[in-house]
């Protein structure tokens, strides 16, 4: 689990004399090695983080890289033709949907057999998929080149104050993180009280109400109305009640879209 800095949430537990700070975070599973059993674990993942040989000196990162997406196509290859197989099947009971699968799974692998990637596929694929191939693909090299995992490692054990008088800017997991941040496009929202003042991430474009979901699903299925106030101006005001008092909190509906800096306070009732 790696925590996404954000230097607002200590401003906001402050304001609110938080007890508790939690920070959102990034889940980061460590698949050892590559092959089409172990690449099929990554097919629920959100996004792929190479990290790549640039320090031993008998590897080529640019080279590992490129074997690597022709390992992502191939296990894409082999999951629509394995589907297919399966489907195919299932279809001579003559269910009229399943047919339809049979023949949309055909034009895939045919379009994967003349060089094409499930990526480029113009049309919607079968959710059932889950391709590798149209995940965000983020390289980092472990070298000269990219990061020093061998100082980063030493550097965890010490004081982030320790730590940042060893470094020329941030750390590399801060940086790698906030990289993961930006090609999941991501907003993060906080819930900003004296008992615990948190930040939230969702996709860009979300609503209100799968922000509740996102903080529990009773919230969400209960959900009433939604009060908004920017970050800033919660800061700026020093309380919830002073910012409403200027005018700063507007109340918002399931629907409402949630942007970057949100800090949300839901009613629900169950």
């Amino acid at each position: 689990m790696a925590q996404i800095p954000d230097p607002r949430l200590g401003q906001l537990a402050d304001v609110v004399h938080a007890k508790k700070v939690t920070p959102a975070a990034v889940r980061v599973v460590d698949v050892p090695g590559t092959g089409a059993a172990l690449l099929g674990n990554l097919r629920q993942d959100d996004a792929l983080l190479a990290v790549l040989d640039g320090w031993s000196g008998t590897r080529d990162p640019a080279a590992d890289l490129e074997t690597l997406k022709l390992e992502l196509l191939v296990a894409d290859r082999d999951h629509v033709e394995r589907r297919l197989e399966r489907v195919a099947k299932q279809a001579k009971s003559g269910d009229a949907k399943l047919r339809v699968e049979v023949a949309e799974l055909e034009q895939i692998l045919g379009h994967l057999d003349g060089g094409g990637t499930l990526a480029d596929w113009e049309r919607e694929l079968p959710p059932e998929l889950d391709p590798l191939t149209t995940k965000p693909l983020l390289a980092v090299e472990n070298g000269s080149g990219g990061i020093d995992a061998t100082l980063e490692a030493e550097l965890a054990e010490m004081s982030d104050e320790e730590a940042a008088e060893f470094r020329d800017g941030e750390s590399a997991l801060g940086a790698i993180t906030q990289r993961l941040f930006d090609v999941l496009d991501l907003v993060t929202f906080f819930t900003a009280g004296e008992k615990e003042t948190r930040a939230w991430t969702l996709r860009r474009g979300s609503s209100a109400l799968d922000a509740a979901n996102a903080i529990h699903s009773d919230i969400a299925r209960g959900f009433i109305r939604c009060e908004v106030i920017r970050w800033d101006d919660l800061v700026a005001a020093g309380s919830h009640a002073e910012a409403a008092r200027r005018g700063k909190q507007t109340l918002e509906g399931k629907a409402y879209e949630v942007q970057d800096g949100d800090v949300l306070n839901i009613r629900f009732n169950v």
